[in-house]
């Protein structure tokens, strides 16, 4: 498991993301505060407060780097805490 976190701005943003992620295998998730959705899932994801980075998680560690490059543009640092 590998995490990043990811800052989506607009409402393409979090279209593009999904498109992105159905083209890869494995599980991925979106994490927010205390709240995890299904990183595939438009509802999930408009259910969680895009205002400030939320945390990408992909549970197949030999494709994570393949991913993260590919959502390389919504790569933010991790918030404080």
């Amino acid at each position: 498991m590998k995490s990043i976190y990811i800052k989506l701005t607009t409402i393409e943003d979090v279209y593009s993301l999904v498109r992105t992620l159905l083209a890869f295998d494995g599980e991925v998730d979106l994490e927010s505060g205390r709240y995890t959705v299904d990183g595939r899932s438009l509802l999930g994801i408009f259910s969680l407060d895009l205002t400030k980075p939320v945390k990408l998680i992909f549970h197949d560690e030999t494709k994570a780097e393949e991913l993260f490059n590919l959502l390389g543009k919504y790569v933010v640092d991790a918030p404080e805490a």
